[in-house]
């Protein structure tokens, strides 16, 4: 038998590992998904709806556990669809919706245990302020017991406040003054201390909201109450919010102490009545041809300007990001969007990164380019 000598030995080991290395070298970079090119700046989200949940659709499907590393059930965690009686709980599609997020490995953030909206009819049968308030625990507690250690953030309370600042004449502080408030967040608390618990609205960059919604969640924190997050509905358009107004409020809400969530995060390309109010959806106002100028299709102009919206609106992030624990898109696709219907019934709007065809659309592309460009500066 031929003996091989130490130094080929030596030798074959030193070719074998340079080998190995340069395979290593060569082996392919994880594809630029969002939830790849952004995994180390902060959580990207998604809404999803009934039909995204049960993965009826494999592109649709595919294209969530692909892009996304967090996701919100639309409408599916209301009380409307989750306590639609008071001794009856429908946890079917909730449930659902916690094993995707655990399927593709994901933060999966409940939203939300209370709104004045959407809510089951049956609340407002209580006159008693007392037997509202126990029934008001109870469907916190219960629901947070249920999801115990399968959420991992929740919105507790959602749009509690007025654009002034002032509280929501909302059927929560009607019977039980403002102490509903604190304690949403301290019966949550109570059920799953290690849940991160969010308050959650729209409007938040304007100025007398900002303060409204500052002084709110501070005087939860002075009780000793947790509140771990904002967050900040991101329904913008075209040319509004002002970049500064976003920015500065991301600064003042974490100077708070708590985390920003930037939520619900699309942007309109559709004009809108002078006298829309946010995101309550209550609104709604006639159509015209000016209210819905692209039926067909998003003219390229148009293209262009909602993808540098989307660029600028993510340089602030990147450049806060040590602020911001994720950020969540509301919905998929155009074609999926609220805002196809509100403020204004029967409109085409374009305000996601991919389009009816499920096709990432130059906006996707632009803030994947801006990561890319990010990465590249040199560390300060």
């Amino acid at each position: 038998m031929m003996k091989i000598s130490k130094q080929t030995l030596l030798t074959l080991a030193i070719f074998a590992i340079a080998i190995s290395c340069k395979k290593t070298e060569e082996a392919p970079s994880q594809p630029n998904t969002l939830r790849n090119v952004y995994k180390d700046a902060f959580y990207i989200g998604t809404a999803v709806n009934r039909f995204q949940i049960e993965e009826t659709d494999s592109t649709m499907a595919a294209i969530v556990g692909k892009e996304f590393n967090s996701i919100t059930a639309e409408n599916m965690m209301k009380s409307v669809h989750m306590h639609p009686k008071r001794d009856t709980f429908n946890f079917e599609i909730a449930d659902k919706f916690v094993a995707l997020g655990e399927k593709y490995d994901m933060f999966i953030h409940g939203h939300t245990l209370i709104w004045h909206s959407q809510l089951s009819p049956w609340f407002k049968t209580i006159e008693d302020s007392l037997e509202f308030a126990d029934v008001a625990e109870k469907h916190v507690k219960d629901i947070t017991t249920h999801f115990k250690g399968k959420i991992d953030s929740w919105d507790v309370v959602n749009e509690a406040l007025n654009e002034d600042g002032t509280l929501r004449n909302s059927i929560f502080l009607k019977k039980m003054g403002e102490d509903y408030l604190a304690s949403a967040f301290k019966w949550t608390a109570e059920i799953d201390p290690d849940v991160d618990l969010y308050y959650n609205d729209y409007n938040m960059t304007n100025v007398d909201k900002r303060k409204g919604a500052i002084r709110m969640v501070k005087n939860i924190l002075d009780q000793g109450i947790k509140v771990d997050g904002i967050g900040m509905q991101g329904h913008w358009h075209l040319n509004s919010p002002s970049l500064e107004d976003i920015e500065q409020s991301i600064i003042d809400y974490s100077e708070l102490g708590v985390k920003v969530a930037i939520t619900e995060l699309d942007v309109s390309v559709l004009p809108n009545p002078w006298d829309l109010e946010g995101a309550e959806i209550s609104q709604n106002f006639e159509n015209s041809e000016g209210m819905n100028p692209y039926k067909e299709s998003l003219p390229d102009s148009i293209q262009v300007k909602l993808a540098n919206r989307y660029k600028d609106i993510f340089n602030i992030f990147l450049k806060h990001k040590d602020k911001i624990s994720r950020v969540t898109f509301w919905g998929v696709s155009d074609g999926q969007s609220w805002l196809n219907g509100f403020p204004i019934r029967g409109r085409t709007n374009y305000p996601l990164l991919f389009d009816r065809d499920l096709k990432p659309k130059a906006a996707y592309d632009s803030i994947i380019a801006l990561k890319e460009r990010f990465d590249k500066q040199p560390a300060n």
